[in-house]
């Protein structure tokens, strides 16, 4: 005996979200792109012509399509339609992968990148996932032979630590006005 199975039954569209476990990265995504001042969106509205998708729609889109490892658009279009994790944060809107890549080459999609990495950061030290004194550093390459400049020395990296701690501060001050 098996369980009913007819794909042409008319069913009902349920909410997206209860599918989504709490800790989701989608959710910090969303929360990460909504803590965003509203004053930054409106620098992308346009006048005339037809109305463009959110900017905030069109951010959590790609900062979540990121977070996988896809940068490409035509990816993030294919992820639009097959994950449900990212068509909960699109609305159910299918969006092609032109406008993703003209969203991306905006100068002002730029500045709200940097808002968005900015914000992050605080919400991280906030919630204390991470110390204010924290530095990361990635595209650190270390070969397997570890000859002499293969990789980073302690030496520099203690160096440049206070330098991008006031660069980094600077940037969030700068934003934050």
């Amino acid at each position: 005996m098996f369980k009913n199975y007819t794909i042409n039954q008319t069913t009902l569209p349920l909410d997206m979200d209860q599918f989504i476990s709490e800790t989701d990265v989608v959710f910090a995504v969303h929360s990460l792109v909504e803590a965003i001042p509203q004053k930054l969106f409106h620098q992308l509205e346009q006048p005339l012509g037809r109305p463009a998708y959110h900017p905030k729609m069109m951010l959590k889109v790609i900062l979540y399509a990121y977070t996988q490892k896809v940068f490409s658009g035509r990816r993030m279009e294919f992820l639009l339609e097959d994950s449900y994790r990212m068509r909960w944060l699109a609305n159910h809107e299918q969006i092609s992968y032109r406008t993703i890549n003209r969203f991306r080459r905006q100068e002002t999609t730029a500045q709200l990148l940097a808002e968005a990495f900015v914000l992050f950061r605080r919400q991280l030290i906030t919630n204390q996932v991470i110390e204010n004194e924290a530095i990361f550093i990635d595209g650190t390459k270390i070969e397997a032979d570890a000859r002499k400049f293969s990789f980073v020395w302690r030496k520099s990296t203690n160096r440049y630590e206070t330098m991008l701690d006031k660069k980094s501060e600077q940037f969030y001050q700068k934003l934050y006005e």
